[in-house]
Formats: structure tokens, sequence, C-alpha cells
């Protein structure tokens, strides 16, 4: 999940809250792009390629030709280059009646590359699988992008609460099990300026998001070698992970069980599953 934007300074001026937001990010973007201009190895058409490729997300499955401009912040006539590239190259479908584009298939080739090359998914393949058999809990593999945990493997129960949750799924790292066991193996100093850059907020009643509590979290997850999350993000899920770790120790990913709080206290599932999330994960890391 995406840190949230706020829209008010747009609703101000009497923007509906749809154009607000395609305003705040067509800013946030042109500002990105101003920075990365100054990079002279930079290639800023790539660039805008695939800012028009992240435009398109669940809130905006399909846009016109005018929204696509304005959600990546150019022209209509730079809008219309890209768009017909993209299209011709397979990655977008303009549709002939509506002449609204959409992404296509083939935008999950990457996906797919980078799932098949992926070294440590394929060391994590089989003790994902067996802790799927004989607990028959969710079992995810996930990794840290920026302040965010992206699902990269994922195994569910026939007992799952949030079937929205998919491969390619972001989540703040700050409340969840994953991202708290990620943050755990780096060096303090650097977890700490990580949180920093962090949009921390109480999701639930049970989310630790204060600055302070969080470290002392994360510090707590370091001496026992696991995290743990307890209704911090959906309501009824606990989870508890631990980090894969590379060479060096440097954490590279993490592992984790999520079960319904319907069917165990939070002292049952960590008492039951954090040394198996502890054992696999070990087993994953390289030394």
């Amino acid at each position: 999940m995406a840190p949230r934007r706020s829209t008010a300074s747009a609703s101000k001026a009497g923007l509906p809250a749809d154009t607000a937001a395609a305003v705040e990010n067509a800013s946030a973007d042109t500002a990105g792009a101003e920075g990365r201009a100054t990079d002279p190895l930079m290639v800023m058409s790539v660039d805008k390629a695939f800012r028009v490729l992240h435009a398109f997300d669940s809130s905006r499955p399909s846009m016109s030709l005018t929204q696509v401009a304005a959600a990546v912040g150019m022209d209509k006539s730079a809008a219309q280059r890209f768009t017909y590239t993209l299209e011709k190259l397979g990655y977008l479908r303009k549709d002939p009646v509506t002449k609204r584009f959409e992404l296509t298939v083939r935008t999950l080739d990457l996906a797919h590359h980078y799932l098949r090359s992926n070294a440590m998914l394929e060391r994590a393949m089989p003790y994902l699988m067996h802790l799927s058999k004989t607990t028959e809990e969710t079992i995810n593999l996930t990794v840290m992008d920026g302040t965010e945990i992206v699902f990269v493997s994922r195994f569910m129960s026939r007992h799952v609460l949030n079937t929205d949750v998919i491969v390619g799924t972001r989540m703040p790292a700050f409340c969840t099990a994953p991202g708290v066991a990620i943050l755990s193996r780096l060096p303090a100093a650097e977890a700490a300026a990580l949180v920093d850059r962090m949009d921390l907020q109480d999701f639930t009643p049970h989310t630790t998001w204060r600055r302070e509590d969080l470290l002392a979290k994360i510090a707590k997850s370091a001496v026992r070698g696991y995290a743990t999350a307890f209704e911090e993000f959906y309501h009824g899920d606990l989870s508890v992970a631990a980090a894969i770790t590379g060479p060096g120790g440097v954490p590279v990913g993490a592992l984790n069980i999520a079960v319904s709080r319907a069917r165990f206290t939070p002292e049952e599932m960590e008492e039951r599953f954090a040394p198996l999330v502890v054992a696999a994960a070990g087993s994953v890391s390289q030394r």
C-alpha cells in the first residue's frame, strides 16, 4: 500500500477529489522528473514510458488520453506518443469504441522474469511449500522496496482472511511483521533513517505507529530473532516473521506465517509458529 497523499491543497481550489489527486500526482511526478533530468545517464523517455504504465492501478484501470496526460504530468501530444508506442509494443490496449487505454497481460512479463530469476525465491520455495503443507496456514515471502514490503510469493490457507493480497501487493513496512523483521536486521541508525521516511499512521487501534514505540519494537525483534504484528494493518490478522539474510547478514527478505485471530490468540500463534519461521528463514539465508 502506498503512503497516502493529501489532496487538501487542490481541494481548496475547488477541484473535484479525483481531479485533485491527478493534480497532486502530476506535481509530484514533474518534480521527480526534474530531479532525474540532472542525471546525465538517465534516459528520460524510458522514465516517462514507465510513468505511463505505473499510472494505471485499481483506481484507474482504464484512462482516456487526456486522463493519462493529467495523471503522468505531460502534455497531450507527448502522452499520445507514449501511449501509441506502448500500444504497439503490446503493453497497452486501446478500446476501439471508447478510445480508453488499459494495461495488457504483457505487463506481467517483467514480473514473471523476476520470479523465475530470483535466487532467494528459488532457495525459499521448498521451505515455503513445506510450511504450507505442515501448518495449513498462509505462508508469505516478502522483500523490502523503499519503505514498503512487496509480496513475491504467497501460499494461501483455506482460512485466509485477506484474499485481496496477491503477489505484487505492497504494504507499509512499519506495521507488518515482515517489514519489522527486515528492519530489525539493519544497523540501528539505518533502520531509524528508514523509519523517518515512513508515513506513520494508525491503521487499526493495535498499530505500533509512534516513532519511539516502533524503534523499541524493532530493537526487541532484533534480540529475539523474529517480529510479530497482531492486527496492526488488518483486523483479525496475526503474523509472525523472520528475516532472510544474504552474505554479511544483510536482510534481503522475510518469511512469515499469517493466521486468523478467530482461531488463535496472539500468544498461541507466537509460541507455535515463531520457531518455524525462524528455522525456515535461517535455512534460506546465506552465510
